[in-house]
């Protein structure tokens, strides 16, 4: 576990390290980026960079908490990678069921596999479920997502990298939408993210902007109309 400078969440736990590139968004993966720098700092959880590892040593970690917080599984990889075992899975979800003081945010952009295995997996409802989607190509994800039995279902426009005004936001609990950071980065323009804010509120979904972007993630800030939008579901989530 580590704090995370994620605006969303609080902490980050990464029983996974590792992905694999499958749609646009990952092109400038910052995952990858740092996983190169922490192989070369000799962290021996990185020393065959970004290959998909489970790391069983991980998963308890969460007995461990004792303040309630919010945390991000897996910012280096991808819970639901077709290289990570449903034993595995399954053995984090299990400690994940047992610590319901705190949410576990759970991101991925492979809903295929998700589709696959989520019915073998207890949803409670401090587990929240999110797809990736960083165009209307990929909107199809979503529709994985809603299929499961996940209480609270989020999607992440990040990076946005085109208008999506045409993916629904029905069954959708929540909203995050941000630019694209680092070398090589992507520009964000302002009408694709008023196209998602506005529908938000219409749908009154929590919506959550993270980014502009840019060379570094705080190079442009996060204001978008002269606010900060850091909505959360919170009639979802437990008492903090």
């Amino acid at each position: 576990m580590s704090k995370s400078a994620i605006e969303w969440t609080d902490e980050t736990w990464n029983p996974v390290t590792g992905c694999t590139k499958r749609s646009p968004g990952c092109k400038n993966c910052y995952a990858e980026r740092f996983a190169k720098r922490l192989k070369a700092m000799g962290n021996e959880k990185y020393k065959d960079g970004f290959t998909v590892k489970m790391h069983w040593d991980r998963i308890e970690e969460p007995l461990s908490w004792r303040k309630p917080r919010i945390v991000f599984v897996n910012s280096m990889g991808d819970l639901f990678h077709e290289e990570v075992s449903l034993p595995f899975i399954k053995a984090c979800f299990e400690i994940m069921n047992e610590k319901r003081e705190h949410i576990f945010q759970i991101l991925t952009k492979n809903a295929l596999r998700l589709s696959q295995v989520h019915q073998h997996l207890k949803w409670s409802e401090n587990i929240w479920l999110g797809v990736s989607i960083e165009n209307e190509d990929y909107c199809w994800r979503k529709d994985h997502l809603v299929k499961t039995e996940a209480k609270t279902k989020f999607i992440s426009f990040e990076p946005l990298l085109e208008s999506v005004k045409n993916c629904s936001l029905q069954e959708i609990d929540w909203v995050i939408a941000g630019g694209e950071s680092g070398p090589g980065a992507r520009p964000l323009k302002k009408q694709w993210l008023i196209e998602i804010r506005n529908k938000c509120l219409e749908k009154k979904i929590p919506f959550f902007f993270k980014q502009w972007g840019g060379p570094t993630s705080k190079a442009n800030g996060r204001e978008l109309d002269g606010e900060t939008w850091d909505q959360l579901p919170l009639s979802t989530m437990p008492s903090l």
